[in-house]
This record gives C-alpha cells, structure tokens and sequence, in this order.
C-alpha cells in the first residue's frame, strides 16, 4: 500500500478529474488523502474523504470583489496576469502552511498537485518528495507563453518570489510540470500534435460517478427530437447574462428541440416553453442524454461532452479557453463563436451546424470521445502513479 496526496484548489473542475483517480487508487488499496478546500472536498470527494483544510471553500470578500471585477473584456495577456495575481499567487500562499502541514501528519509517498495548486509542487520538492502534476487542463502542455516571451519572463519572477517565501528558495523545478511526471487528462485526438516529453502521460479524461442533485425533472426532456445543454460554468456568472439570454433568444420556439439553460445567477428573462432554465444540473448523467453543447470551452465540460460524443458550440471568454476552443475545432468536434459577438443569430446558426448529421461534428465527437475511452481515464492515470511508485527508491 501507497500513500498519495492529492493537493487541489477550490475550483470543481480541478476537482472532479482528481476525484477518479484517487477512487480508482483507493480501490487498490492505497491511502488516500487531500489538501484544499473541505467543504467543497467532502461534497465532491465524498463525506468520508480524509481533508486537511487549507484553502477557503469561498474567496475572501475583498479577493471575490477582485475577481468579480475580471469581466470578459479581459482577454490575452491582461488576463492571464490577473489571473496569476489575483488568485493563483495568493492561493498558494494561503495554502503553503497547511500543505506542509499535511505532509508532516500524513507522511504521503507522492504528492499529486494540481497544475493550478503551484504550493503542492513546491513544498513537496522542497521536502524532497516525489510529486507528480495533474494537468486538469491541455493549456499549459501547449506551450501558451511561447510567443510571448516577457510575459513568460514575468511568471517565472513570480514563481521564484512564492519559491523563496513559502519554499525556503529550495528547488528549481517548474512547480506546474513535474519532472516526475504528468497526468495529463487528455489525448492526442484532442490535443492535437503538440511536442510532449516522455514524462507526460496522456491518460484521457478521468470521468466517474459524482454526487448529483435528485430533483432534476428528467421527465421533462422526454419526446424532445433534440435536447441542447447550454452552460457557461459557475465562474463565469459575471460575465454569462448577455450570452445566455442571446442563446434562449436563438433556441425559443424551435421545432422539435429543448434546451437546458444553466444560470447559476439568474440572468435569464423570456424563455420559451421548450427551455429549461435551472440554476445547476447533474452534467454527466445529462450529457448522455444531449445533442449538443453549448458552453465556455471550459477543459471539464468539453471532456465530458466529448466523453459521451457529443459535438459543440464553443464560446471561449478567458484564461485557458481559447486554447481548449481551438482544439475543439481543430479535432472537427465543434464550432467555434467569439463570446463577446455571439447575438441569437450566430449562436441559432452554430447550433444548427453541430446538430447536422452530415457536418461532420458529432462523428469527430464520437472519435475524440472513443479515443478518451480507449486511453483509460482514471485506471490509467491510477497505473502511472502505481508505476511510479515501483521506480523510487
């Protein structure tokens, strides 16, 4: 028996790939415990999941303000500075001490940090552990600073000052790839041909059953010719009002199609009869009964839509989601919409292109969506670690 730490920001996307991989480790019968978040952990992870509490289950109202105030017209290089300013950097101070903490009471053979956790790369090197990356997002595998060398330049003066403060300045790895290794939740048939180094391991997604809400009304998709998803995700509620009421103004009254509308902050007004506006859904369990999804090109939801072959409409708003949306594309699973242009018209003619049979998407869904199966998910990224573990010393 092993024992692995699983070191994960409060983020559900981050989260819910993590969680497959333990579970698949647990059924092994090896130790599992994690660092971050409690509440959000035990609702994901499961109540009796072992937590040590070192990231907030809800920012601090004045970090929530900052990040509230990240509107979409933030894009490129300004936004990814944010990013790093606002949340990442100071995530990881927060979480330093209690990640320690953890190491010290549960004594873990590996630590497996998440790409966005950059505290568990760090301390856990600095103690001289084995850790390994996982990349809950293909963004960073592509390589995006490579044009743009100051920006690349500026994170890595950021990284060494949180090396410095919370790692005593020991160690010199890049705390979002592990040389020890990489799950990386994804495939070739998504990624597309990006360089990787052998310590990469291209696992496909880790999808498995979660905890799910019970009153979702199922019955009412029933006799729907096509059933269309539409969601933004809930870090996104700033920025999805004028998209959302768009896309219920693009779907109202179309024959023979329903769609369900996630709007975790109540943006939308004037819905047809055959939509659905809920605050949040069951996503898998839905998936498998959609025709296509319309969404942020978040790297969860397009997985998991692909996972189940179904084609997209991608809208990508920030952060990693261009880099996602152009894969998308690029595999032939989907089209692709510019957020801030994408009225009734655009987003009508979109859907209708991704629910054609004769498009090509949902055939190139079905591929992507064979290939994440045949690459094993969860028991891969399980087989990796276990692996691993037979190589140290």
């Amino acid at each position: 028996m092993s024992r692995f730490l699983f070191v994960v920001p409060p983020l559900v996307g981050h989260i819910n790939p993590a969680v497959g991989t333990a579970a698949a480790l647990a059924g092994r019968g090896h130790a599992i415990a994690w660092a971050g978040a409690p509440g959000l952990l035990h609702r994901l992870a499961g109540p009796e999941a072992r937590v040590f509490p070192c990231a907030p289950d809800h920012p601090a109202p004045d970090q929530a303000a900052r990040v509230a105030g990240r509107t979409a017209e933030l894009r490129g290089p300004a936004a990814f500075q944010f990013l790093w300013e606002s949340f990442l950097i100071p995530l990881a101070d927060h979480m330093a001490l209690g990640i320690r903490a953890a190491i010290e009471e549960f004594r873990p053979d590996v630590v497996v940090a998440d790409q966005q956790t950059v505290a568990g790369g760090l301390v856990a090197e600095s103690l001289g552990l084995t850790w390994v990356t996982s990349a809950t997002t293909s963004a960073e595998l592509a390589e995006p600073l490579a044009g743009m060398p100051k920006v690349a330049a500026w994170l890595d003066g950021l990284l060494e000052a949180l090396r410095g403060r919370i790692a005593d300045g020991r160690g010199t790895a890049d705390p979002r790839m592990s040389p020890h290794g990489v799950l990386a939740y994804t495939t070739r048939a998504l990624l597309g041909p990006v360089d990787l180094p052998e310590h990469v391991w291209l696992v496909g997604p880790s999808v498995s059953d979660r905890p799910a809400s019970a009153d979702f009304p199922w019955q009412w998709l029933e006799g729907a010719e096509r059933t269309v998803l539409v969601s933004l995700g809930t870090a996104n509620a700033d920025a999805s009002g004028p998209f959302l009421n768009a896309a219920v103004q693009a779907l109202s009254g179309k024959l023979g199609l329903r769609a369900v509308v996630v709007d975790p902050a109540g943006c939308v007004t004037g819905a047809g009869e055959n939509i659905l506006v809920r605050p949040y859904v069951p996503q898998l369990p839905l998936l498998a009964r959609v025709d296509a999804v319309v969404c942020h090109a978040g790297h969860n939801t397009v997985c998991e839509a692909l996972w189940h072959g179904v084609p997209l409409v991608v809208a990508p708003i920030r952060d990693d989601q261009p880099i996602v949306a152009g894969q998308v594309t690029g595999a032939g699973a989907g089209v692709r919409l510019r957020f801030g242009r994408a009225d009734a018209r655009r987003i009508a003619e979109a859907v209708d292109a991704v629910l054609d049979e004769t498009s090509g998407h949902r055939a190139a869904a079905r591929s992507v969506g064979r290939s994440f199966r045949t690459a094993g998910g969860s028991a891969a990224a399980a087989d990796r670690l276990e692996a691993l573990m037979a190589h140290c010393p």
